[in-house]
């Protein structure tokens, strides 16, 4: 009954508004797939009012061309992909391909389905900033919500929403204080192209629970027969206002345990799509939210399109549009996949943009470390629960008897983890979730359902030596302690209260970047400098170790240009000599292009060496030919 009142309310008003405006029946304008040669016109000044009885395409007062033809453009799902990497396409290349397409059409609108900011170290770290200064640029028409946008709280929507220079659609997203629709968003847009007029409607879709609960407390998703009721009664207004033409831009989709769906049937449709809507309501959909790509006309005429996400591709209808009777042809409906871009030139916005906000983001080419191996997202998700208990029980095992570490755990795309050098940014992508990782007490019964006997494959857990030794036996009435994160504490069936918080900017990603930085998944542990200095006084004078030892300091002293011979500095002011930095694969100093150098904080790993100068009896410690494992500061 939490909202009964004000939806009883709702529903009265709109179904006196549909009732009034019942005598004016919408015309769909749906027709046909197939084509139309016919270009768009302008209208002659001579004739005040065009007519079109016969629905020819001509005046019949005065034979001006009354058709439009309207190239749409649709985003889902980008989650902030915008710079080129291994793992997958940045904007750049779609940047050319959208400006080369508005140069040879005056009829383009652009849209964006929702879930755009969330996923990339370059727009994790601007909170959304920088994919909406490129929308602005690229001249979107509108953005509806996605549940992604509230990851981080409504207020950088609204700091988001400030710099765009397009509308934040969500029709259905109410304040549940106030009981009317967010501040932040609208309903719907009415934009021109040429002679015609498009209403364009945004909704999210009932996808709450995919939003951490504490950042969408004041705020309630109406979904389902409200949300119809919502549209339908908006449709009717755009109708109203002139608009010839309704596009319906939804986040939330079909396919949700498949991949790559190409004709989604209309039963599963109506998990998140009333048809009513089809039926003169809305002429076209552009969906997202499932990560799938289709094309799909449904019983009444109706296209539903989305286009995969992560820049794997765009969504493209071409209609020719009568704009005096509203009726219409769908000359091509497809998904533009980004094998048509991705060789095209780079646009220099995007150079701009990462110039604009560069410190922001320098945080995300901090090199952390060296991966020796492939890592699942699997592989990554298990780590983070080992992760959270060792954390947990630094912090409070002298306090809390703590069971496990993990709960609920994601990682995005890429999804895994390849071997080689990784950045933060690398971790960002995976990991772009600012949960708080957070001490929780729970019941015996809601630790065995939610957490030890868990179904859910998302699920991940690592024990404690105290959890090892209770898990099968535990007490359902006792009370019993354990680490997860703000995603999992906040979903209410956890029945898990927050004790204390590891911090208010440590999350996941920082608890695995610590781990690589120490050489954790790098088949090397670090040594401290005492400990390098007493295996080489073991060795004796000018015997070279046989094993590489590995060490972190800063550098204190300028690195010969050529070898790069050096001295580092640890936090305790232990200071080793470095006989000769190399890359990873063996090359000299002066070849390497990122190069550490004085003030650089770096891991090295080289053999140990307490070289005698024959001559003079001068001794000294060193790593010899030491290779770059990491520069953790520039």
């Amino acid at each position: 009954m939490k909202y009964g009142i004000r939806r009883i309310v709702l529903c009265l008003l709109l179904t006196l508004a549909l009732m009034l405006s019942a005598c004016v029946s919408p015309d769909s304008g749906a027709g046909n797939e197939g084509g139309s040669d016919i270009a768009g016109g302008g209208e002659d000044k001579e004739c005040a009012e065009h007519v079109d009885e016969n629905d020819d395409g001509s005046c019949d007062d005065c034979g001006t061309t009354l058709i439009v033809v309207i190239d749409f453009y649709a985003i889902n799902d980008l989650h902030g992909k915008f710079s080129d990497t291994e793992d997958f396409v940045g904007v750049d290349e779609l940047t050319t391909y959208l400006k080369s397409a508005y140069k040879t059409d005056d009829n383009l609108v652009l849209l964006s389905s929702g879930d755009m900011w969330q996923g990339s170290s370059e727009s994790n770290l601007t909170r959304g900033a920088i994919i909406t200064d490129w929308m602005n640029d690229l001249d979107f028409a509108s953005m509806t919500l996605g549940n992604h946008e509230f990851d981080w709280g409504d207020e950088y929507i609204k700091n988001n929403a400030a710099i765009a220079e397009f509308p934040m659609l969500a029709i259905n997203i109410y304040d549940n204080e106030t009981n009317t629709r967010a501040d932040y968003v609208q309903a719907s847009v009415l934009v021109e192209r040429g002679d015609a007029k498009i209403g364009i409607i945004g909704a999210i879709g009932d996808c709450e629970s995919s939003v951490s609960s504490s950042f969408v407390e004041d705020v309630d998703f109406l979904v389902g027969r409200e949300l119809t009721m919502l549209v339908r009664a908006e449709a009717q207004r755009l109708r109203e206002a002139g608009a010839d033409f309704i596009v319906y831009s939804l986040h939330d989709g079909y396919g949700r345990s498949s991949s790559s769906v190409q004709h989604p049937s209309s039963s599963a449709m109506s998990a998140y799509y009333d048809t009513v809507l089809s039926d003169g309501y809305v002429d076209l959909v552009f969906e997202g939210h499932t990560h799938q790509s289709y094309v799909h006309v449904d019983a009444k005429g109706v296209y539903h399109l989305q286009n995969g996400g992560d820049d794997n591709g765009i969504s493209h209808v071409e209609i020719s549009l009568n704009y005096v009777t509203d009726s219409f042809n769908v000359n091509k409906a497809e998904i533009v996949t980004n094998h048509n871009y991705s060789h095209l030139e780079d646009d220099p916005i995007v150079d701009d943009l990462l110039g604009k906000y560069s410190e922001q983001i320098a945080i995300a080419g901090k090199e952390l470390g060296y991966n020796s191996a492939f890592r699942s997202g699997d592989e990554i998700r298990q780590k983070v629960a080992d992760l959270y208990i060792e954390a947990g029980l630094k912090m409070w095992a002298d306090e809390y008897d703590i069971v496990l570490g993990g709960g609920y755990l994601s990682v995005r795309s890429p999804y895994d983890l390849a071997s080689g050098n990784v950045k933060y940014g690398d971790l960002m992508s995976l990991l772009p979730f600012d949960n708080e990782v957070v001490l929780c007490s729970v019941s015996g019964s809601k630790l065995l359902s939610q957490f030890i006997n868990s179904s859910n494959s998302n699920y991940f857990i690592s024990y404690s030596e105290y959890g090892d030794k209770i898990k099968n036996s535990i007490d359902p009435s006792e009370t019993y302690y354990i680490v997860i994160d703000r995603y999992s504490s906040d979903y209410a069936p956890n029945g898990a209260t927050v004790v204390e918080s590891l911090g208010a900017n440590i999350f996941a990603r920082d608890l695995l970047a610590e781990y690589i930085t120490e050489g954790g998944w790098g088949n090397y542990s670090l040594s401290t400098i005492p400990e390098v200095n007493k295996v080489a006084e073991s060795l004796g004078f000018n015997v070279e170790s046989s094993e590489k030892y590995y060490v972190k300091g800063r550098i204190v002293e300028e690195p010969y240009e050529t070898y790069g011979n050096t001295t580092i500095e640890d936090e305790d002011g232990n200071r080793l000599y470095i006989y000769g930095i190399r890359s990873q694969s063996g090359g000299l100093y002066n070849t390497i292009t990122n190069k550490p150098k004085l003030g650089d904080e770096v891991i090295l790993g080289g053999s140990v060496v307490y070289y005698k100068n024959v001559s003079t009896g001068e001794t000294k410690i060193e790593i010899k030919n030491a290779n770059i494992v990491s520069i953790l500061s520039e």
